[in-house]
């Protein structure tokens, strides 16, 4: 049976994954810490990977029981650093407006985080032989470049690729499935941005990514998918709710995908 193979997090949006065993559910329907920070502009607008190829340029490892960050730059152009998430919250900030060079705020949301898609505000679903099967599209591009560009939080073993596809129905209806004993609404598949055509540690762009994507995506949507959802074919992994009422359940590595 399919089953929950990895468990990815971004404490701050826009950077680096941490992996984890397993993870709560979060007041808001979200994975617990996911996505918990994010860069604001001036003008109250999203600062984040879309906007900058900068943001590709920086690993960030984090020690969450301590509420640490740390910062290395890809071409050491400095030294590492940490902060403290909460206790170093200006000096962070300040930190992110000098290396970006303009005024940035972080704000944090500990709720549900701040989701690329307020209507899907639970976790992106992928099959791990999907991620296999769009990395054999790129000969020189492996697997990890391709999790690392596609920043999908659970991946699923055990399934055909592109599965996720089957939970898909028609625009403003959801599928349920469940993830262990975690209730899920699957919504959408999931529109992707310019961040995936860009190369994870050095933001280089892969010329013609996403028209390759596209044509192969189209070629292998399987004849059983909700097809009108997709209105252009550069969409990868599966949207979802979470409902408020799973608050406090854990997921866990290996558990097993029902619907």
């Amino acid at each position: 049976m399919a089953k929950l193979s990895k468990i990815l997090i971004f404490p701050i949006k826009s950077l680096s994954a941490i992996a984890l065993n397993h993870v709560e559910i979060s007041a808001g329907g979200a994975l617990k810490g996911d996505r918990e920070f994010a860069l604001f502009d001036r003008r109250g607008q999203y600062f984040n990977a879309k906007r900058s190829p900068k943001f590709h340029l920086l690993r960030t490892s984090y020690d969450l029981l301590e509420r640490l960050v740390n910062f290395q730059h890809n071409r050491g152009q400095f030294a590492p650093i940490t902060f403290h998430l909460e206790g170093d919250r200006q000096a962070l900030t300040n930190w992110f407006s000098e290396f970006f060079e303009q005024a940035l705020e972080l704000k944090q949301n500990t709720a549900n985080g701040f989701p690329d898609d307020p209507e899907a505000w639970g976790a992106t679903v992928i099959a791990e032989a999907s991620l296999k099967a769009v990395q054999s599209w790129y000969a020189d591009v492996d697997l990890e470049q391709i999790r690392a560009r596609f920043r999908t939080n659970l991946e699923v073993d055990q399934t055909e690729a592109f599965w996720e596809d089957q939970l898909l129905a028609k625009s403003g209806e959801v599928v349920p499935f469940k993830i262990g004993d975690v209730q899920f609404w699957a919504t959408n598949p999931c529109q992707r941005c310019p961040v995936p055509t860009r190369d994870s540690f050095t933001g280089e762009i892969y010329a013609d990514f996403q028209k390759i994507f596209s044509q192969q995506r189209e070629l292998n949507l399987s004849a059983n998918t909700e097809r009108s959802r997709f209105n252009h074919f550069y969409r990868l992994a599966l949207n979802t709710q979470i409902p408020l009422t799973e608050a406090g359940k854990v997921l866990k590595l290996g558990d097993l995908i029902t619907h």
